[in-house]
């Protein structure tokens, strides 16, 4: 069964502080679409550094939203293409994609 993205974590991570969990959903609502579209353009352009780059940078996010098993995933991926291997990508944009369909209706 697929992880669905919950925001578990920043509820624990506030202490029910509302204030908070506002800030941090406006952050995750900010940060997610511009590094999805920052991931597009280097992995178009095949460059693997800086794919990996984007990918690590992205990958807390997912652990942020409770996605532990695609966490996994994006450690493997962004391992993975230091070495040039870019074959998770298709599963890595499936991920991103739900993701940023889940921020969209916070």
């Amino acid at each position: 069964m697929e992880q669905q993205p919950n925001l578990n974590y920043i509820h624990d991570l506030s202490g029910d502080d509302k204030e908070f969990e506002k800030k941090f959903i406006n952050v995750l609502k900010e940060e997610i679409p511009l590094e999805k579209q920052e991931y597009l353009n280097v992995i178009a352009n095949k460059d693997h550094l800086a794919s990996a780059s984007i990918v690590h940078k992205l990958k807390h996010k997912l652990n942020i939203l409770s996605l532990t098993d695609d966490y996994k995933l994006a450690v493997t991926f962004e391992e993975n293409l230091k070495n040039k291997d870019f074959s998770l990508n298709d599963k890595f944009l499936i991920i991103l994609n739900k993701i940023e369909l889940y921020i969209k209706n916070l």
